[in-house]
């Protein structure tokens, strides 16, 4: 049930391992910073913002990721060229955490890889990404890879086939173009459109692994604060246990996760890591392997590690 026939891929993201087989590597989670909204703004048409606040995002970012084992990442949203140029420099000034680039309009990120590549940050960058509804993907992927960047995100998507195999056939029309650019990773966002809808890119996660082993994930967030934008009253407080939640749920069949705002991270680390450790124990019963490295089982449970390798021996 938990191993796959088709051979997975495991991507190293500035020394972060994404993919694999369920159980293998825990998922990657991905915050925002500078997205609509974010209280650490205060002009983002002259990119000034909380600086002391973003790195305290930073460090709490690094600090769970630390303790429970989960991989963790930023995503550096923007809206303009010259904004995203001031939040990498502010970023790689404090941190040595590769990071994402979260940009809707093509212009805007190509810009920005092409400010990657004149620092020189191609192989620590995440692309974030290539989708359905870009004019010019093989034009975009040319560029790419002139440029020499290293990881790319395929959002996947059928406006006319809103269904699981839609996301797959989306993918099959994407991938032979993405694949010119002979990308070191490239990681599948099967699109999450609502929090029920989630089930339909989890259905597309197996799928896509089944057929293609390469990384897939979404973003639970999307459906969550959702979910919270909408709720009348009391609801309202039930927010942080649906949205950690979620986010373990969909842990169970993604390798990275986009979480949206780092108010998050606490909960969704925690929520995810316990997820993983479950997901590494049932692919241990079903196939008497472990995990290695700094994963959630043994960083959360290593008592419960230990007992699996008395029973291994």
């Amino acid at each position: 049930m938990l191993r796959y026939q088709k051979e997975q891929q495991v991507c190293d993201i500035g020394g972060l391992r994404v993919g694999g087989q369920p159980g293998e590597n825990p998922p990657l989670l991905v915050g925002n910073m500078f997205q609509k909204g974010d209280a650490l703004l205060k002009s983002r048409k002259h990119g000034e913002f909380d600086r002391r606040e973003a790195e305290v995002r930073i460090r709490e970012l690094e600090s769970v990721s630390q303790e429970t084992g989960v991989p963790g990442m930023v995503a550096l949203v923007a809206n303009t060229a010259d904004e995203i140029k001031g939040y990498i420099d502010f970023f790689t000034s404090v941190t040595d955490l590769p990071f994402a680039i979260d940009i809707w309009q093509l212009k805007t990120r190509l810009a920005a890889a092409r400010y990657v590549a004149e620092l020189g940050l191609q192989e620590r960058v995440l692309y974030n990404s290539i989708t359905p509804w870009d004019e010019d993907t093989a034009s975009q992927v040319s560029e790419l890879k002139e440029l020499g960047i290293k990881h790319v995100v395929i959002q996947v998507f059928d406006t006319n086939d809103k269904t699981a195999a839609g996301r797959v056939s989306s993918l099959k029309e994407l991938l032979p173009l993405v694949q010119e650019g002979g990308f070191a990773s490239t990681l599948v966002d099967t699109a999450a459109m609502n929090l029920p809808a989630m089930s339909l890119s989890m259905k597309a996660n197996h799928l896509i692994k089944s057929e293609f082993g390469l990384p897939v994930g979404f973003a639970p967030s999307n459906g969550s604060y959702m979910w919270r934008k909408s709720a009348e009253g009391e609801s309202k407080k039930q927010f942080p246990a649906v949205d950690a939640g979620a986010h373990a749920v969909c842990g169970l069949l993604s390798d990275f996760l986009f979480y949206g705002p780092m108010s998050g991270t606490s909960r969704v680390f925690a929520a995810v890591s316990a997820a993983s450790a479950m997901t590494a124990a049932l692919a241990y019963e079903e196939t008497g392997t472990l995990p290695s490295g700094s994963h959630p089982l043994s960083r959360m449970f290593p008592d419960v590690l230990e007992q699996f390798r008395k029973e291994q021996r």
